[in-house]
């Protein structure tokens, strides 16, 4: 039992004075974060901010958003590509206006920098703004052609200083440029706080990162959302030139197309509101996990302790059924010969014609009697129980009910082409797959069909949304197997992406809670 956490905490990073390596020009920084998990002192990168070109005192627009639990010490990472810094989240949030800068160490001798650090609570505002904005007559910078210009948004903070929020992308040659329409969190933009100073920057963009500055304008949350039912138009002003020159103007005007608001719902409002989650498990039963009379087998369980799938399935199985409404789950194995007849099935039950089981203590029974009675065969297809959970998530698909598919494997798999289909089918239906590695592979195809790092594809389709979650069991086990190190720890990692990708769901198809 963890705190509840009731407080996130945004981290906007920024470097000074970085050691340079790049030869030719200035570096390219990125930072990552690493955090540590509760109770382990192993190291797990959080996220990275996007690169930037060429600056050796980079500001980064991406930010790390953390849960702050008081009563917990968390440690965090900061690496970037020479140096790196450790702190912890209180000492971040305890500094004065939760600033904090530490010296980047690495390499021996040498100055490597800064890392500055801001924390600020996110207010608990849940509303996401879409904007489009244009300019006219943008002061022309390049010597040839025109200007390349972008936007770069700040919110202030509340001792007046401003933090970038939001950057647009270049248009290329034009002093005219129409920006694309672009969603950010209110919270990101004022932390809820509709009367808070929005600065924007307007800069023409240069390849060496030496981009030079237009001009500038104010707003706030307020002034902007005016625009829903007016153009709002804004004059864009450079000091320095407004200070030498009698005659000045401006320096163009931006232009704010269109502005809307919607509310963004968390995945426990859906819950609240009656979506219901419905597991189903399935256990490969195939020869490559060898013979469950073996003490090597992944199924040989002895008479002191359970196998290394009893262990997963009672792990994972305990932790999601606290979300399932009914506690029933349909279980099947996959890959083996099944009696009397001995034929092949990728999609087994001990009860043919009710193929749920009471709890995960019913799926744990109904799987030991399948190791009795079964023959591990092959090969190992995903794509059958995967085709039939998402049969049953096409019938209800107005968000009432949602499907998580539990798949135990060794990791080898021979129906890799008909389970991409399969998942690229699925991603348009209420489901998600969770896949559970047990066993020392190396699970190269597992981590590709959880579709983080190159979303899934088939025949040229797309995955409409990643619904694939892949976990290593063996990463949260001891030496002796027999012993999950961190039942939170791997509670997390299990249900890490779940409430995204309902979310993906449920926005998708317009459906509220």
């Amino acid at each position: 039992t963890g705190s509840v956490p009731g407080t996130k905490v945004e981290l906007t990073v920024s470097c000074r004075n970085l050691l340079d390596m790049d030869t030719f020009s200035k570096s390219d920084p990125v930072v990552v974060l690493f955090v540590q998990g509760s109770g382990s002192s192993e190291w797990k990168e959080f996220g990275r901010t996007e690169v930037i070109d060429n600056t050796l005192n980079p500001d980064f627009v991406r930010k790390f958003v953390l849960d702050y639990y008081f009563e917990e010490k968390q440690n965090l990472r900061f690496d970037d590509f020479l140096g790196q810094a450790f702190v912890a989240l209180g000492e971040v949030i305890g500094s004065q206006r939760g600033r904090l800068e530490r010296a980047l160490t690495g390499v021996p001798g040498k100055r490597c920098g800064t890392i500055l650090l801001l924390a600020e609570e996110l207010s608990n505002c849940r509303d996401i703004v879409t904007m489009q904005l244009c300019a006219n007559k943008l002061d022309k910078k390049d010597f040839f052609g025109k200007s390349d210009p972008f936007l770069v948004f700040y919110r202030s903070n509340e001792d007046g200083t401003f933090t970038i929020c939001h950057k647009t992308e270049v248009v290329k040659n034009t002093l005219n440029p129409v920006w694309q329409p672009f969603t950010i969190p209110v919270r990101a933009l004022c932390n809820g706080d509709y009367d808070r100073t929005v600065k924007i920057d307007v800069y023409d963009w240069d390849r060496d990162g030496s981009h030079d500055f237009i001009g500038e304008f104010a707003t706030s949350y307020r002034e902007l959302s005016r625009a829903q039912s007016q153009f709002t138009v804004y004059e864009v002003l450079n000091p320095r030139k407004k200070c030498k020159k009698k005659k000045y103007v401006n320096s163009g005007t931006v232009t704010l197309l269109s502005f809307s608001v919607e509310s963004e719902f968390t995945f426990v409002d859906y819950i609240r509101g009656g979506t219901q989650l419905n597991f189903t498990v399935a256990i490969d039963f195939t020869a490559s996990n060898g013979m469950p009379s073996h003490p090597t087998s992944l199924h040989y369980a002895s008479p002191y302790q359970l196998s290394a799938y009893a262990l997963a399935l009672k792990a994972v199985g305990e932790i999601i059924q606290d979300y399932d409404s009914d506690k029933l789950f349909p279980a099947y194995g996959f890959g083996a010969k099944i009696p009397p007849d001995g034929k092949i099935s990728h999609q087994f039950n001990n009860n043919m014609d009710n193929p749920s089981c009471a709890g995960i203590e019913g799926v744990l029974e109904s799987y030991l009697q399948s190791l009795r009675t079964v023959q591990l065969y092959g090969p190992t297809n995903f794509a059958p129980v995967i085709n039939q959970v998402a049969g049953t998530a096409a019938q209800v698909t107005d968000g009432s009910q949602y499907h998580v598919l539990l798949i135990i494997t060794d990791g080898v798999i021979s129906d890799m082409l008909q389970t991409k289909e399969a998942i690229v089918t699925a991603s348009a239906l209420p489901m998600s797959i969770i896949i559970v590695g047990v066993g020392p592979a190396e699970f190269e195809a597992m981590e590709e069909l959880d579709g983080d790092e190159v979303r899934v594809s088939s025949r040229g389709r797309y995955a409409e949304r990643d619904i694939v979650q892949f976990v290593p069991f063996r990463d949260y086990v001891d030496d002796s197997g027999n012993q999950v190190l961190s039942m939170a720890r791997l509670a997390k990692d299990v249900l890490a992406e779940i409430p995204e990708q309902l979310l993906s769901y449920m926005k998708t198809r317009d459906i509220k809670p």
